[in-house]
């Protein structure tokens, strides 16, 4: 199907690669979406961490995740050569623990991840506090190496300038209505051979098969920056849980921290809350002290595509319609193995290693 007319539904990270990608492989490409390069995307930690992540009873998204991470070094180097860096690390995970009882939720993920032959070292109080000399007073934790990151702004940039160059026409429009052949923005209709439709938490509304299977899910965010009379941030990302909540805290090579994240439904609303604002630094006060230092520079929400298992939906819909969403908090993580399946589904060959089972047929069993 190279050099078909592709539609677009959605600029966050899933629409920005797979008009990406999708122009490489000689497809005309047109992405509708407001604000392309916003959305839950814009507000993301960065994180690529799918190990850190797991959780049991979750072994299809582990899967799949790990087959995307192997795909993000190489991601990352075509994307820095045709639009910029997005600042991959390679500093790993830190996974600790607040208290007692929050220490005997990260031995679950512990003993899971052992039980699943993943690499993750147990580390006592005081081997976390070596690991990072910032962190206050927890209970142990684990330290997972192969966990990656990015810049997820950065990110962002690079995509849209990487796709531009490549062809892709960016119309800021809502999208009012999907069908075969066609899409209905809110100032006319574009035509085309195929629809991709990638449009994160509204996608639900867009197409009758994920109606109820993709659903918006709130986080709240914030981002600071360290003082001179405050500690740097870390070196790697740590990942807490204090009091059961759990929170993460991402470092950025410009000297800013991204805290997060809340997790609630709270339909499409997008405001932040205070109360979410306080469980962010309180939580990361007790695990990270400093953090009362820093500078508030930013408080953001987003609305991630949680889908009914936590599997996206990668595949067709129905003749000239595809999904490509309902990644919940893993849009940036699988970015890359989602666009090579869009690309390889359209040219009739076989997706990568884990996308079958996030087809959209198994909303029908």
């Amino acid at each position: 199907m190279s050099g078909k007319h592709l539609v677009i539904v959605g600029g966050g990270v899933i629409g920005l690669s797979a008009a990406w990608r999708l122009a490489a492989a000689g497809h005309a490409v047109k992405l509708v979406d407001p604000t392309p390069g916003r959305g839950a995307s814009w507000v993301a930690g960065g994180m690529l961490a799918p190990v850190s992540e797991a959780w049991p009873g979750e072994e299809t998204a582990l899967h799949l995740g790990e087959e995307s991470l192997r795909r993000w070094p190489a991601f990352a180097e075509a994307l820095t050569a045709e639009g910029g860096s997005p600042d991959l690390s390679t500093a790993g995970t830190l996974l600790v623990a607040f208290d007692r009882g929050d220490a005997d939720q990260v031995d679950v993920v512990a003993e899971y991840l052992a039980k699943v032959g993943r690499e993750a070292e147990r580390l006592t109080s005081r081997q976390v506090r070596a690991a990072e000399s910032g962190l206050g007073a927890v209970r142990g934790g684990l330290l997972v190496p192969g966990d990656l990151g990015v810049d997820n702004r950065k990110l962002l940039r690079a995509l849209r300038l990487a796709a531009s160059r490549r062809g892709v026409e960016f119309i800021e429009d809502n999208v009012t209505a999907v069908e075969p052949g066609r899409v209905r923005t809110a100032s006319g209709e574009l035509d085309c051979d195929v629809v991709v439709l990638a449009a994160g938490a509204r996608s639900g509304g867009l197409h009758p098969k994920l109606a109820g299977a993709v659903r918006p899910l709130k986080g709240e965010i914030l981002r600071l920056r360290a003082r001179r009379s405050s500690l740097p941030p870390p070196r790697r990302t740590v990942r807490a849980v204090v009091e059961g909540r759990p929170i993460y805290l991402v470092p950025r090579v410009d000297g800013e921290l991204v805290l997060g994240a809340t997790q609630y439904e709270a339909g499409f609303d997008e405001t932040v809350g205070a109360r979410g604002v306080r469980e962010l630094l309180e939580g990361a006060e007790r695990v990270f002290p400093s953090v009362g230092e820093y500078e508030l520079a930013e408080t953001a929400a987003g609305l991630r595509a949680a889908s009914v298992d936590t599997v996206p939906f990668i595949g067709e819909l129905e003749p000239g319609i595809f999904a490509a969403t309902g990644h919940h908090r893993n849009g940036l993580l699988m970015a890359p193995v989602t666009a090579d399946a869009i690309v390889a589904l359209l040219a009739g060959e076989e997706p990568p290693p884990g996308v079958a089972a996030a087809h959209p047929e198994r909303l029908e069993h």
